[in-house]
């Protein structure tokens, strides 16, 4: 299984968007600090995901979420 997860960081409510097949490691390395781009807001806080049996699918998805097309 691929999971899109959605991060909102405790610190300034920012979010992070992002996939991966292992969703709860993913969730404890961003905070632990071992991501760059989410490294300085954590700690995170997991709001939303989804599952997927593609990582086709799953990096189409994380890629329309990133571009916020959805957004009205």
């Amino acid at each position: 299984m691929f999971y899109t997860y959605l991060l909102e960081s405790l610190i300034n409510k920012s979010w992070y968007i992002g996939y991966t097949s292992d969703l709860r490691n993913r969730f404890i390395s961003h905070n632990k600090g071992k991501n760059i781009a989410t490294n300085g807001k954590k700690p995170w806080k997991l709001i939303y995901c989804e599952a997927y049996v593609d990582r086709v699918d799953v990096k189409k998805r994380e890629r329309f979420l990133k571009s916020r097309f959805y957004i009205i």
